[in-house]
């Protein structure tokens, strides 16, 4: 039997990526999906991929009332929610002295108050035997010169992830963190880095890497399946880091 065989999952920042790998498998393993993102084309280039009842809509993961939208949707379209993968994020690059406020509350608001608010909007759309999938990073504990506020936000999560752990349990309603290391994923590209800084920032990490390679977005996915799925039923509040050595240096 497919490990999420009638479920209903709902895959934030599911156009590219982790997101859009874990779409693949999740439906693969007899999920139906709702994945959100920002960019309207690659929405729909990733749901006519994936068929079936796949609904995809363009959805900012720090607008409250887009949010609730959301959820409106998925109430309609299905009813109920079983899997709720949190993999929305954004970072911006740079030493505390260029930070702007802007780029704080974008990274904030995204990284941490919308994924809080997700999940608030969520619980009456889940029950019993639902679970919580949140993405967060390796930065939240290795801390990263250029990325101050992006690691910030990622342990804003992690230490949400443990309280929540404990608030949802009761409930029947599991909640868990996947922790990547350098994937091969494009959020590289949008780290507003400089010509050729991307390309320089991955070589430089794959020197470093004790595994000598980036990441593939499919291998995330088997580990956000495992934790989605009763295969982890006893797996509450935890954070697991996958990075291919990088955290152990």
């Amino acid at each position: 039997m497919h490990k999420l065989e009638g479920k209903v999952a709902l895959i934030t920042g599911g156009s590219s990526g982790i997101g859009l790998a874990s779409a693949r498998l999740f439906r693969a393993e007899g999920a139906s999906i709702v994945l959100t993102g920002r960019d309207p084309q690659a929405l729909a280039q990733a749901a006519a991929e994936l068929g079936g009842d796949t609904l995809a809509l363009a959805s900012d993961a720090a607008d409250l009332a887009q949010i609730d939208a959301l959820m409106a949707a998925v109430q309609a379209r299905h009813g109920r929610l079983d899997v709720l993968f949190l993999n929305a994020g954004v970072a911006t690059a740079g030493p505390i002295e260029t930070v702007t406020p802007a780029q704080f509350d974008s990274m904030m608001d995204t990284n941490v108050k919308g994924v809080f608010f997700t999940i608030q909007k969520a619980l009456p759309l889940m029950g019993k035997g639902a679970s919580i999938v949140v993405t967060t990073s390796i930065t939240n504990q290795l801390g990263s010169p250029n990325f101050p506020v992006y690691g910030a936000s990622k342990a804003a999560l992690r230490s949400l992830v443990k309280s929540l752990g404990l608030a949802l349990i009761g409930r029947g309603i599991r909640i868990n963190a996947l922790s990547p290391g350098p994937i091969a994923t494009p959020i590289f590209d949008r780290f507003g880095l400089p010509p050729g800084g991307a390309d320089a920032a991955r070589a430089a990490i794959t020197a470093k890497s004790p595994s000598q390679r980036f990441g593939e977005p499919e291998e995330v996915a088997r580990l956000a399946l495992f934790l989605a799925s009763s295969d982890a039923s006893y797996l509450v509040g935890e954070e697991v880091v996958i990075d291919g050595g990088m955290s152990l240096l």
